[in-house]
């Protein structure tokens, strides 16, 4: 539906677009072509490595299409980040061609001196609007945006009451009324946004479930430096491993990791591969036993240009005798378009999938979500693959169950996931969370001479099988691909050896330990 008074505005990282990977130029200008065709007008452009040339193609592409693009700083700090940093980063963007620039704190360390530093000495040098976002994870959110406006800031992000602070925004109202009366006035009326914040606050009790463990500000964020997208992601990855009474120690490992990457910053899918190396760290026992594709990537330059060098000992155990990355990564990408789209054609005439009439759609939407994608484009006639709409609690009286419903705590299972759901008399759901994996069954003992096991790390889905029954590998080759965590972990030979019974195949699920094969 049209929004003739308000703005649609997006995030879109880079070269990265919306996945994890960097896309070619041509399927740069192609999404961001069909992104403004479909009602979008403001861009927020970023690059999670803060490397200018990454967003590049991306801005020029918005500027091309008629809508606004907003070049961005990802903001945080090390002994690599200096206010000439985010000043020469400033000036690179306007070179590029921005219409106005954000200042991105998506972890909440900015402080509010720091704020009104960098606001002051961008808007001295350079005639450019302005923008500051804050997330309220650390509680500095709040005086940050205060000092910003007073530098002379142009636009704040804020979230109304019912859906902001923790791992959001301030609140909408609160800044609102700490300007009415001065000279930053916004002429917002506080009585129409308390019956916005009513609202949403009824829509919030729907996602309740989904809540993150933080209930107030969290000073951990100001040394592990974790956006709240990512504080709530890494909570996810550890109930999914079992593993959820270890977050502190993942926090402790994140800056390790980061360090050893070239105090690269923390916003995706920077924030998720070194959030989940740093699990991989802590949950293996051994830093680095196991390195994710996408730290690998990092660490040869595939992602572009880090703010400092990165473990030498790391990059060259990766690059393994060959030459890092140096140029923009993309100019090392042919054109992708027309060959993702003869596959997804090929994909949807093999599963008898209709695709939608402007049928570039669905090929970007399979080209960014490879596998959720072509699962939505299968399913998307059918209500009973997705999951039921959230019902807002006592939105209507209920008819009087004849029995009612009894209570306790029930494990519930859905398309193979448990969850522990406590039921209250009458059959009020008030408690939902992931239930503990239950221990795997012990595998039998492997026959005399049938070799070691080679088990998963995590658990996961199996991405790729590469091993062969009977084939003869090298240690350190890799074996399998397991898709963990949002990310792609390679399960290589711990030794040389024959491969002998392999267990699983692409798609299988699987729990730490699990035997994926044996080596001989």
């Amino acid at each position: 539906m049209p929004l003739p008074m308000s703005s649609c505005e997006m995030l879109l990282r880079g070269q990265n677009l919306l996945g994890y990977r960097h896309y070619a130029d041509d399927v740069v200008e192609r999404f961001v072509e069909r992104a403004v065709k479909n009602g979008m007008d403001v861009f927020r452009v970023f690059d999670a490595m803060n490397d200018p040339r990454n967003m590049q193609a991306a801005l020029q592409a918005v500027r091309r299409h008629g809508a606004h693009a907003q070049g961005t700083l990802s903001y945080t700090t090390s002994p690599a980040h200096t206010l000439q940093t985010w000043l020469d980063l400033t000036e690179q963007l306007l070179e590029t061609g921005v219409d106005s620039v954000a200042i991105k704190d998506m972890s909440g360390i900015l402080t509010p001196h720091a704020a009104f530093e960098l606001v002051s000495e961008i808007k001295k040098r350079y005639d450019v609007t302005l923008h500051l976002h804050c997330h309220a994870t650390t509680g500095m959110a709040e005086m940050a945006l205060l000092k910003a406006i007073e530098a002379g800031v142009d636009g704040v992000d804020t979230a109304i009451s019912s859906m902001s602070a923790t791992y959001g925004h301030p609140a909408t109202e609160a800044l609102v009324a700490t300007l009415a009366g001065t000279q930053y006035d916004t002429g917002l009326d506080i009585h129409k946004l308390e019956s916005i914040a009513a609202y949403f606050r009824e829509v919030r009790k729907k996602y309740h479930a989904f809540e993150g463990q933080l209930k107030g500000t969290d000073s951990r964020i100001l040394v592990a430096q974790v956006p709240g997208g990512m504080l709530t992601n890494l909570e996810s990855q550890l109930k999914q491993q079992s593993a959820a009474h270890r977050l502190d120690e993942v926090l402790a490992e994140i800056p390790r990791v980061r360090e050893d990457l070239g105090f690269i910053p923390l916003v995706t899918p920077t924030s998720q591969i070194v959030g989940t190396q740093a699990v991989l760290n802590v949950l293996t026992g051994e830093r680095y036993k196991t390195i994710a594709k996408e730290t690998a990537g990092i660490l040869k330059g595939e992602y572009g240009r880090t703010p400092a060098p990165v473990n030498a000992a790391l990059q060259a155990r990766v690059l393994d005798g060959a030459d890092p990355v140096t140029c923009r990564p993309a100019d090392l990408l042919k054109p992708e378009l027309a060959q993702l789209e003869a596959d997804v054609r090929r994909q949807a005439q093999e599963k008898g999938i209709t695709l939608a009439e402007n049928a570039i759609d669905d090929v970007l939407t399979v080209a960014l979500f490879p596998q959720p994608g072509l699962k939505f484009l299968e399913n998307r006639h059918n209500p009973a693959a997705f999951e039921p709409v959230p019902q807002a609690e006592a939105a209507q009286p209920l008819a009087k169950a004849e029995k009612p419903a009894a209570s306790g705590i029930y494990t519930v299972e859905v398309e193979g996931k448990a969850f522990v759901v406590k039921v209250s008399d009458g059959g009020d759901v008030s408690q939902l969370s992931a239930a503990p994996v239950a221990a795997a069954p012990a595998a039998a003992p492997a026959p005399a001479g049938a070799g070691t096991p080679v088990t998963a790390p995590l658990a996961g889905t199996i991405w790729k099988v590469l091993a062969a029954e009977g084939q003869t590998v090298s240690e350190g080759e890799v074996l399998l691909i397991l898709e963990a965590m949002k990310m792609e972990t390679e399960i290589r030979a711990a030794q040389a050896g024959t491969v002998r019974g392999i267990a699983v195949k692409a798609g299988d699920a699987v729990a730490v330990g699990d035997t994926l094969l044996q080596l001989a």
